[in-house]
């Protein structure tokens, strides 16, 4: 019977990882589709493959039993009143309840257009079932306001530094009596500090899992590679857009900004796919949690804070992210590369390199920030760095307003959802849980 609950839970992983393929991931490719950079096949092609490379290859392979440790598992333990195997199996039927709903927010959130935070969605899952399951207290309200700070600090972060960046570009090239001949000085510059910020955001993110046994990955190390990549990655670009703007000095300035945007466009590319990748390597195995969680409680009948995360949870959420990104995608890709303000190759850029660097910093300084509001917020940056009447007000309103219902939102529907798996599956879990520390 155990496996019957196991192969519910997968179809619940595959069901959330394929909400997190339609929304979260939709975000990373919104610069390039909306700079026109890349088609919305191409851009689920590539998502798609960087996405998956990032979740089966350097994935982690262990997580928090409970996501972000928002309830501590001690904290069913100690209930009163509980019988033997009764707090893992309540954990389970919580863990089941709070896949759910936050895939079914995510669904809700994908149906409408609107991008919201992953992360978010699975923490108030989280709280909502440890408040009813053993009260109140047992929610780590300290990281439920970090989680709330986030929401102005995410969007704050990357709208900012994308407002400062795209102004630098305006001003050094695009704003130029001589777009071409600028763009041929700067644009290297620009190539190092993208590169760079890519570089050390993949290694620090996106291989972290991976790199904590090899000792020789200093900080040090890091920042020389980085420089490096960056310095090859530069001479590249001057060669390539001195190449392609050759003679382009003497063209109409409408025809030469055209061919300074072309320039760009494989910058916003490569920088929309190493967010894809970082993503995946990241975010894949925390929102399948829930279900590595009760695979190692089946197997073993115990709960433990941190449990393995086995291939197959990896590859299924990464398989479910790409069936979510080609099926349904493009509702998200639209809102946020389209519908906000009007993206060009170059504005993408800024956005992108806003983006990941906001969150490298963020997350160095160990600050809660969600990718999602993050990009979002660089959009918004770029939009206000042309005026007020850069930005569409009506979408962004629509989208604090997405965000801020997020929690409580997932918090709600798996209150309803815990307690009629409890009401009706608790003790066959439980003998469940028993026959399996019986076999272990």
């Amino acid at each position: 019977m155990d496996i019957i609950i196991l192969a519910t839970m997968a179809l619940l992983g595959l069901y959330m990882a394929w909400n997190i393929g339609a929304n979260d991931v939709a975000n990373s490719m919104a610069d390039a589709v909306g700079s026109g950079a890349l088609s919305v096949k191409q851009a689920v092609i590539a998502a798609g493959i960087c996405e998956f490379a990032g979740a089966v290859l350097v994935g982690s392979h262990v997580t928090d039993t409970i996501r972000k440790g928002i309830v501590a598992p001690s904290a069913l333990a100690s209930l009163p009143g509980m019988l033997e195997g009764e707090p893992a199996a309540l954990l389970v039927i919580g863990m089941a309840a709070a896949l759910l709903s936050a895939a079914l927010w995510l669904n809700f959130a994908t149906i409408i257009g609107m991008p919201v935070s992953t992360t978010h969605s699975i923490v108030g899952a989280v709280a909502g079932f440890g408040i009813v399951a053993a009260g109140i207290g047992s929610v780590h309200w300290v990281k439920m306001g970090q989680i709330v700070a986030s929401w102005f600090i995410s969007p704050l972060a990357g709208g900012l530094m994308a407002f400062i960046i795209f102004k630098i570009i305006s001003k050094m090239i695009l704003g130029q009596e001589n777009p071409a001949k600028a763009a041929i000085r700067v644009t290297p510059y620009i190539v190092f500090f993208l590169a760079m910020v890519v570089t050390l955001a993949t290694i620090y993110k996106g291989f972290k899992h991976i790199l904590k046994g090899l000792d020789w990955v200093t900080d040090t190390h890091t920042l020389l590679l980085a420089l490096f990549i960056s310095v090859v990655a530069t001479i590249i670009s001057r060669m390539h857009v001195k190449k392609k703007l050759a003679g382009k000095e003497s063209l109409p300035l409408h025809e030469q900004l055209e061919q300074v945007e072309q320039v760009y466009v494989p910058l916003v590319i490569i920088s929309s796919c190493a967010v894809a990748f970082s993503h995946g390597a990241n975010d894949v195995a925390n929102s399948v949690g829930p279900l590595a969680a009760v695979a190692n409680i089946l197997s073993t009948g115990t709960v433990e804070m941190k449990v393995p995360v086995p291939l197959w949870i990896l590859i299924l959420g990464g398989v479910g992210i790409v069936l979510g990104l080609a099926t349904y995608g493009h509702k998200v890709m639209a809102t946020v590369g389209t519908k906000i303000t009007e993206i060009t190759p170059t504005r993408g850029v800024a956005a992108d390199i806003a983006a990941t660097a906001a969150v490298l910093v963020c997350t160095r300084m160990k600050l809660p920030v969600s990718t999602t509001h993050v990009l979002v917020g660089a959009i918004m940056g770029i939009g206000l760095a042309r005026g007020l009447s850069g930005i569409d007000s009506r979408i962004a309103k629509k989208i604090f307003k997405s965000w801020i219902i997020t929690v409580p939102a997932a918090a709600i529907v798996c209150i309803v959802l815990f307690l009629i798996g409890r009401s009706f599956l608790l003790d066959f879990v439980r003998e469940l849980v028993l026959a399996a520390r019986i076999a272990g």
